[in-house]
């Protein structure tokens, strides 16, 4: 519960940051992933404790962005195999409304850990080719840089 918290009192906090925000979603972990998909969790915490429905989070189960095939991890990867792992990772992916709800949408991706920054960049380069306007990037903890 506590990183859904953090992220809605991140997001009251910093008004000007979610100004035209049309959906907030977890860069997802594979369905299967045990023993649980941490992102999912948070999202799920975070609609919780935004009992004022002031943003726009997806109900629990209802994620907009699921990603049903597992892909090559890229922990302990070289920068290379970590960017060959996010391309994979972003080509699981599937937006589970309207694709047309894409268009034009400001979308705020959250993601658990900023390594590379691989995987949030494939990503929003996926979201931006089906038509988002915006892709904005959020992440709760940073590994240190290790060159």
């Amino acid at each position: 519960m506590i990183f859904g918290r953090l992220l809605v009192s991140w997001m009251e906090s910093h008004p000007e940051a979610m100004n035209g925000v049309d959906y907030v979603v977890g860069n997802p972990t594979h369905v299967g992933r045990q023993p649980i998909q941490h992102i999912e969790a948070i999202m799920d915490a975070a609609y919780t404790e935004d009992v004022n429905r002031a943003f726009p989070l997806s109900p629990p189960g209802a994620h907009r962005l699921v990603k049903h095939a597992e892909t090559a991890r890229s922990a302990n990867r070289t920068l290379e195999e970590k960017r060959a792992a996010a391309t994979a990772h972003a080509a699981a992916l599937t937006w589970t409304g309207d694709i047309s709800d894409i268009r034009g949408a400001t979308i705020l991706l959250v993601d658990d850990v900023f390594t590379s920054g691989s995987q949030l960049q494939h990503v929003a380069l996926r979201l931006r080719a089906a038509g988002a306007a915006d892709v904005r990037g959020l992440v709760l903890a940073r590994v240190p840089w290790s060159g």
